[in-house]
């Protein structure tokens, strides 16, 4: 008689099994068991939510997204502008080279609307502005010689003296004098200024797609000369009267033109290069940059001053305070092209997708059906090949099982 194995302890079996259940996991294969089961409505939740990921990926990738092109964003740009119109204020006619700037145009132009001039400011001491702060005083004691303010015009003389006007006094200051809040003087370049025309020149390139065009189609030399921008009749004259660009922005022209402030002209490429280039065309907009409801940044000014000598020793300038409106023009769009690898890729997570919808209703055939039980004996079968080669060895092989009357049944399933 042989003698009896000896028992391993609690822990060294319970290891054990882990050990052939991990074993058996890494060279177990699994694979799909096809059930049908009779009910309309998991079948019909089955198939709309097939229905809903099909729509999705035909309409919205493929048809609104175009995933089966390459695309391209941002193209190169050039952008060239030019200004034309005169203007006149209380005693003066005004040019182009006088109110616009820079005068050599590009992506961004200013249009002065308003400006305060300073006159004959010469180099010497005369009384700080009322706006800088701590500049009012009642005695010299209440300036410091030498004292720097750098939002002021000046370096202080360490003497208190009378305004301009009024009975104010202020420090007094070595400077531009008279300092620009002295003696300014105010004009008003608006009157004539919405009919300004603005020449946007625009010219773009997708080095992807070795593809070049621009917003001026027409040969003609004197094309320009008699052409305004009209969205349906006229696309490719891109020439702007100023109050329309203001105007489309959904701003007051007089309120902007007093105040200042920055108008964008959106110009969007976007291109489907399948088609012919002609349904490649430009699509203007406009829209104010600047905002328009904080009083402490919005609006737009800036200062620049002009030079001369007076008896061919005294230098003098005129300081200009300007206030325009500021036209930011901003490229941006988007190429496409059929391409074969996006549109292989897209119909490969297109198909695998669809399988979303069998994994949403085996979860709720094994979770929430009344026989959920029944539905997963059925599913899931477990078959244990008799060769095990890895062993090396013939394992034994179960006791035959009472048949199942449904195996004969050809409608086995049917009670599901």
């Amino acid at each position: 008689m042989a003698a009896a194995q000896p028992r391993l302890p609690a822990g060294a079996a319970m290891v054990r099994r882990l050990a052939r259940g991990c074993w058996s996991a890494f060279w177990d294969y699994e694979t799909p068991k096809v059930i049908v089961v009779r009910n309309r409505r998991l079948g019909f939740v089955h198939r709309m939510v097939q229905l809903l990921i099909l729509l999705y990926f035909v309409w919205y990738v493929f048809i609104v997204q175009k995933s089966y092109q390459d695309s391209e964003t941002g193209p190169e740009s050039s952008i060239i502008t030019k200004v034309k119109g005169i203007t006149i204020s209380e005693h003066k006619v005004w040019d182009v080279e006088e109110y616009v700037k820079p005068p050599e145009g590009g992506s961004v132009v200013s249009i002065i609307t308003r400006i305060e001039v300073t006159p004959s400011q010469t180099l010497g001491t005369c009384p700080e502005s009322m706006k800088v702060h701590s500049s009012t005083c009642h005695s010299d004691d209440d300036c410091i010689a030498g004292q720097l303010d750098m939002q002021g015009n000046g370096i202080r003389t360490g003497h208190c003296v009378p305004y301009y006007h009024g009975d104010s006094k202020t420090c007094e200051v070595s400077a531009w004098c008279p300092v620009e809040d002295g003696t300014s003087d105010n004009h008003f370049l608006g009157k004539m200024a919405p009919n300004f025309t603005i020449l946007i020149k625009n010219n773009i390139h997708y080095p992807k797609f070795k593809f070049s065009k621009g917003n001026i189609a027409s040969q003609k030399i004197d094309y320009l000369k008699h052409c305004t921008f009209d969205e349906d009749s006229d696309p490719y004259c891109p020439i702007f009267k100023l109050g329309f660009i203001v105007e489309q922005a959904g701003e007051n022209f007089t309120e902007l033109a007093h105040k200042g402030g920055v108008i964008g002209v959106i110009i969007n490429w976007d291109c489907d290069l399948d088609l012919s280039e002609s349904e490649c065309n430009p699509k203007y907009s406009f829209r104010r940059l600047d905002p328009k409801y904080d009083p402490a940044s919005s609006g737009y000014n800036f200062r620049f001053a002009k030079y001369y000598k007076i008896n061919g020793t005294t230098t003098s300038r005129t300081l200009i305070k300007a206030y325009g409106i500021r036209i930011d023009v901003i490229v941006h769009g988007q190429a496409g092209k059929f391409s074969l690898i996006p549109t292989i890729i897209n119909l490969a997570t297109a198909l695998t997708s669809i399988g979303v919808g069998s994994f949403l209703c085996d979860w709720i055939l094994l979770t929430f059906m009344n026989k959920n039980k029944l539905y997963s004996h059925k599913k899931f079968d477990k078959v244990v090949d008799t060769l095990d080669q890895h062993v090396g060895q013939r394992l034994p092989v179960p006791e035959p099982a009472q048949q199942d009357p449904t195996s004969t049944d050809p409608k086995g399933l049917a009670q599901l």
